[in-house]
């Protein structure tokens, strides 16, 4: 259980407090295109303002890789962080990031006063966790929040190596909610509790599969990967997506599946086509039905029945990557399938990040779920159990 100290249990009144936020948003010709990330890092935000302290708001932005480069600055971010939170955020703009108008800035404010720095990356050390940049970042503060999730899983400066030279560190509630999903909910599930993974390799999920098959009581296997699985048991799969050298730890997972009593789910039939677009000719067969020339490209029908049956009885639903190529209408059907019937069971259900996340959004069925991981990579490490550094950093209560 892992159990850290919030900005809840903290008093920020008069201090100098720097959040680590995840403002890694989609830039076109110097605009937002999605604010996702903007908006849930508001809560954290507004608490700190509220309380009187003094907010100095960093993240990264893109790959500067370690050079300061217009395209990646973070001055469109602070203009729309002034129009949503109501109040001017000024923007340091240094490119060393912690520079004269950085330190000029944090010398003017007053409590509940905002000011954003410049991209982390333009720094060099920022990725390497270099010691300079981070006595530089906690030079500024008292305080240090960590609210991004999407970087735990990396020891950087801004989010590792900062809180040690500050005394206080805490996570903000972004933090905290995927702490208490992704991290309790996992090891700690309300049972029957179902994990769901799809996604187009088995190699990138070795640990996860492993990790949850001591956890689950049911693990339903969809997308890409399903088919090295179906190999595994000697079934054709015709030209689908097979990655060879994992033929042997695929059987090894159903088998190790067997040993410990957890249902091990891989698709009944499949939608298959001669080529991967969406404007060619396409059919469903059954399991070991795929012939030379055709690849599966999403679950069929009848596997939509039966993994839709098995979410219904479930308490606890992790899921992380689609069940075929939900980009294209043709090959969508699986992945609507499985989010419907997340949507509409009375349970917890978890997005792990990544396309999963995105095809829920973009299947409208974002608000219907429990809880959205804002990590890909991060989400992943935490379903495969690993400690991650952004988490480990703060302060335990």
């Amino acid at each position: 259980m892992l159990n850290k100290k919030s900005v809840d249990d903290i008093n920020v009144k008069g201090k100098r407090v720097l959040v680590r936020c995840d403002f890694n948003v989609p830039l076109q010709d110097g605009k937002i295109t999605d604010e996702n990330r903007l908006v849930s890092s508001l809560p954290t935000i507004k608490k700190l303002i509220n309380d009187g302290g003094k907010i100095i708001l960093c993240s990264h932005l893109g790959k500067p890789k370690g050079e300061a480069k217009p395209e990646f600055s973070l001055a469109p971010v602070a203009k729309r962080l002034s129009e949503l939170l109501g109040k001017e955020v000024v923007f340091a703009n240094d490119d060393n990031v912690v520079g004269d108008n950085a330190k000029a800035a944090i010398a003017k404010m007053n409590d509940g006063d905002v000011v954003l720095l410049e991209n982390t990356r333009y720094r060099e050390e920022e990725t390497k966790n270099g010691e300079k940049f981070s006595k530089d970042l906690a030079s500024l503060c008292e305080v240090f929040v960590n609210d991004a999730f999407g970087t735990a899983h990396r020891s950087h400066c801004s989010n590792v190596g900062v809180t040690e030279f500050v005394d206080t560190a805490v996570v903000g509630y972004l933090m905290q909610k995927e702490i208490d999903f992704l991290g309790n909910a996992v090891n700690n599930p309300e049972r029957p509790f179902v994990a769901i993974l799809g996604g187009a390799k088995v190699s990138s999920k070795i640990s996860v599969i492993e990790n949850l098959l001591d956890k689950v009581d049911t693990l339903i296997i969809g997308g890409g990967m399903a088919y090295t699985f179906m190999k595994a048991l000697g079934e054709e799969v015709g030209d689908s997506l097979l990655e060879e050298d994992y033929l042997e730890y695929a059987k090894k997972m159903i088998d190790l599946a067997k040993e410990k009593g957890v249902k091990f789910l891989i698709p009944a039939d499949t939608v298959i086509a001669k080529e991967f677009s969406n404007d060619v000719e396409f059919k469903t067969v059954v399991r070991g039905g795929i012939e030379k020339g055709w690849q599966g490209l999403d679950i069929g029908e009848k596997t939509c029945e039966l993994y839709s049956a098995a979410i219904k009885s479930a308490k606890t639903v992790v899921w992380n990557g689609p069940m075929g190529v939900f980009e294209m209408s043709n090959f969508a059907d699986g992945t609507i399938a499985v989010a419907k019937a997340l949507a509409e069971i009375d349970a917890i259900t978890i997005i792990g990040g990544g396309d999963s996340a995105a095809a829920v959004n973009i299947l409208g069925f974002g608000d219907k779920m429990t809880h959205i991981s804002t990590g890909g990579g991060a989400s992943l490490e935490f379903l495969e159990g690993k400690e991650l550094p952004g988490v480990a950093a703060a302060n335990d209560k």
